[in-house]
């Protein structure tokens, strides 16, 4: 898997060869602003996903102007991914058009709605939420300490996605993620001040977590571990969409997104689902007992970091108060 060639597209339309029916989908739950529509190619079905800086607000925040998928592919990553895991992206080709939508990046990639989580309030099964955790576990593994190779998107792009920097970026914007951000991010100093007091100054300038989190293990990321983008197919394996913020960072902040904004669809609590996180790092050969402690209370520092302001939307609860605790522990391992 390691030599496994990615196929480089010259433009859109050698990578939609032979594409016919082509219908937008509207219903589909992603925020970003990124089109989606169904093609049939030989009797196949397949999703089309355009990523227009123009249009997809997460690729301005992130900085990745060709878009990070395209590299990912290019640079033959989404080929290393563990056996486990099911990315559905079989093509990737820059979208060279001129005018508003151009720039970006187009990606051909299987239908696999079948078997993504239902869009719905309830918890997902025990069983399942193990399984990602564990399939998490694997795809850090296996690029643990990786290369040059995996700097897509910087961790201090990551950090900034949702920041307040964002909202006064995307003023006027018609995408509902910016304007929610904006409206969340003052709230917390009134609902959660001694959170406040640590987090939003890092959501502002995320340097000095960046900086406390680079001595500590890093692999791959995908950054995005929401229910939205995952999935369990017929052979049991993760399904896994949209790897649009991936990079090199520490492991458990891929956990620490998972638990923030997946918190009132978990069948566990965090601490049984942090465990059970570091039993499958270790159950891999990981040795997790030189920096566990360290790298887990900066990532938890910085999922609030990340989603104090979705946090302070819905009031100080049980949720605001644990991350809170996280948060203010954490403030002592920055420089």
């Amino acid at each position: 898997m390691a030599d496994w060639p990615a196929r480089a597209y010259r433009d859109v339309a050698e990578l939609l060869a032979g594409a016919t029916g082509a219908q937008e989908l509207d219903g589909a739950p992603g925020k970003s602003g990124a089109r989606l529509e169904r093609v049939t190619i030989g009797g196949e079905r397949y999703v089309v996903k355009r990523l227009s800086l123009a249009e997809d607000w997460t690729m301005r925040a992130s900085g990745s102007l060709r878009g990070a998928p395209l590299l990912l592919w290019e640079r033959g990553i989404l080929g290393r991914l563990p056996a486990c895991l099911n990315q559905p992206i079989v093509g990737a080709a820059p979208d060279s058009r001129p005018g508003p939508r151009g720039g970006g990046c187009v990606l051909l990639m299987r239908d696999v709605t079948p078997w993504l989580v239902p869009a719905t309030d309830e918890p997902i099964a025990a069983e399942q939420h193990e399984r990602f955790l564990r399939h998490m576990a694997a795809l850090h593994t296996q690029f643990w300490d990786g290369g040059p190779e995996l700097d897509v998107v910087p961790a201090m792009h990551r950090y900034l996605e949702l920041s307040p920097w964002l909202a006064a970026a995307e003023a006027g914007s018609a995408h509902l993620v910016p304007r929610l951000v904006g409206q969340g991010w003052p709230l917390l100093a009134e609902v959660a001040p001694a959170a406040a007091a640590v987090v939003t100054p890092l959501a502002r300038d995320p340097g000095p977590l960046v900086e406390a989190l680079a001595g500590t293990p890093c692999t791959l990321v995908h950054s995005n571990w929401k229910l939205d983008n995952l999935g369990t197919d017929d052979a049991g394996r993760t399904v896994l969409l949209d790897w649009e913020q991936p990079g090199r960072g520490a492991p458990l902040a891929d956990l620490a997104w998972y638990l923030a904004i997946n918190c009132r669809r978990l069948p566990w609590s965090k601490e049984d689902s942090i465990a059970a996180y570091r039993r499958a790092l270790e159950d891999s050969g990981v040795d997790t007992s030189p920096w566990w402690d360290r790298q887990l209370a900066l990532c938890l520092l910085g999922a609030l970091v990340q989603f104090g302001w979705e946090k302070a939307l819905g009031g100080y609860d049980e949720e605001l108060a644990w991350w809170e605790t996280w948060s203010v522990r954490a403030a002592g391992l920055l420089g």
